[in-house]
């Protein structure tokens, strides 16, 4: 397994991340099957012997019982891990009850740290911008969580990049703690990102984690043929997935299987080394409901993809040149291509 360092902070965290949404007991999100104590427990210690100390989940998560079966399958464990929590989505009813503000932040810090059977949080992470609370209420309450010791680092995560970049100017204009973290969506089918928030993130030391970085499957190859949709996924059919261009789904399919059969590996593991080799990616977020399943995503840390590869597969992906992009293609190309390769050295 091989470690980075999160963003500009000292932390040290293994570039494959144990996503545990789908640790849900009996009463939580059946749509993703159901994993009892004992196999989450189990895939936990699996994940540990083969390197893994990064763990990500969310209060939201099957409402708090992610958090609580994490919690104790890390029972006795808990020095080594880091583990990685998000808030802001509702829980319960009530007005207060959704979003970051003062009070939500306090509150669900607490549930987490009860649930979790700890007393502190490595990376505490606003799971989503709610265009209601300010900057300067969030922040200074993230701020004051991690003077209370109650939490080690701030991350975010699905926010746009002029949010991330006001954020970080007022807290570092208030001499209070910065996001070390973006968790975001990145897949060789869905690379927005690269727009304006992989640069963002690589010119402000903020590093990047990647949620479902296999496009919720269909980067393994199992969906190819929607003809013959397998049974037993947690996709029943095409209209469940995250979106994407099924055309070009097709080519960047062909090229992925190209590589895994010429290297005798998976689908899966080319693809999620593909991201791990991007700049400011730090981390990505495995999810996984059996054995098989855990140890094929956690290979992908033993790829290492040539140039060529790379170059394959960043052609038959290469997302839409939109404004101001195809406007300094035309204007100003190798200034911004000297740049871009300038920033990108420091990944």
């Amino acid at each position: 397994m091989n470690y980075r360092y999160l963003g500009n902070s000292g932390l040290k965290i293994s570039e494959i991340c144990f996503g545990v949404m789908t640790f849900t007991g009996e009463n939580g999100w059946t749509h993703l099957g159901t994993i009892e104590q004992d196999e989450a427990t189990r895939l936990t210690d699996i994940a540990i012997e083969k390197g893994v100390n990064f763990f990500d989940t969310a209060d939201v998560y099957s409402n708090g019982v992610s958090e609580e079966m994490l919690g104790v399958a890390l029972k006795g464990k808990r020095p080594a891990a880091v583990i990685a929590t998000k808030c802001g989505f509702k829980m319960t009813e009530g007005p207060n009850n959704d979003g970051h503000s003062r009070k939500r932040l306090f509150e669900a810090c607490e549930a987490s740290l009860k649930r979790l059977h700890t007393d502190y949080i490595d990376l505490f992470q606003i799971h989503s911008y709610d265009f209601t609370t300010t900057f300067e209420e969030f922040l200074s309450a993230l701020n004051d969580l991690v003077k209370q010791g109650k939490v080690r680092y701030i991350g975010a995560s699905n926010f746009f990049a002029w949010q991330l970049m006001k954020a970080s100017a007022i807290s570092e204009k208030s001499g209070w703690e910065k996001f070390i973290s973006l968790q975001a969506f990145y897949t060789l089918l869905g690379r927005d990102i690269e727009y304006e928030l992989v640069p963002l993130c690589v010119e402000e030391g903020l590093g990047i984690i990647i949620w479902s970085p296999l496009h919720g499957g269909i980067l393994t190859g199992k969906y190819k043929d929607e003809s013959k949709w397998p049974q037993g996924t947690r996709i029943k059919d095409p209209s469940q997935v995250l979106p994407y261009d099924r055309e070009k789904c097709r080519l960047i399919l062909n090229e992925v299987e190209n590589i895994a059969n010429a290297r005798n590996t998976s689908m899966g593991r080319i693809s999620l080394s593909y991201l791990l080799h991007k700049p400011g990616v730090k981390s990505v977020i495995i999810g996984a409901r059996n054995e098989s399943q855990l140890l094929d995503n956690i290979g992908a840390s033993e790829i290492q993809l040539s140039a060529e590869e790379m170059n394959t597969l960043d052609q038959v992906s290469v997302p839409a040149r939109i404004y101001p992009y195809w406007y300094f293609d035309i204007f100003r190309k190798e200034r911004m291509e000297n740049y871009f390769e300038n920033l990108y050295k420091r990944r």
